[in-house]
């Protein structure tokens, strides 16, 4: 199930942290009196990267964002604005839940996997 499908801004793949849609965190089951949750997403290799979504405690809004090793997974795939990532959610039937991520770079009208480029 898809989780976020996001197109990347500059500060998304500058700034260590992605912006992550408020509309995504059904996904994430925020420990009471938390305002954070960590997880790990595996890629198309394999590789787990352990990430962490965070929401502010005060304001209006709650403004998650994606941290953890984010910038490491936009170093890795060098990543930049425009390219899109994917975040997918499986539940298994023991409960766990298994999270992907990949990466799509635009090319001539088409999107491709930069998963599968490496």
């Amino acid at each position: 199930m898809e989780v976020m499908n996001k197109k990347l801004s500059e500060s998304d793949t500058t700034n260590r942290r992605l912006e992550f849609p408020a509309g995504s965190l059904w996904a994430f089951a925020m420990p009471d009196g938390q305002n954070s949750v960590e997880f790990v997403a595996s890629d198309i290799h394999e590789q787990q990267w352990r990430l962490k979504v965070s929401v502010r405690n005060e304001g209006r809004y709650s403004k998650p964002w994606l941290k953890g090793e984010w910038g490491d997974y936009v170093h890795q795939k060098q990543l930049r604005k425009g390219d899109r990532v994917i975040l997918t959610m499986n539940d298994e039937e023991n409960g766990e839940r298994i999270y992907r991520i990949s990466a799509e770079r635009k090319h001539f009208g088409f999107w491709y996997s930069i998963d599968e480029q490496q």
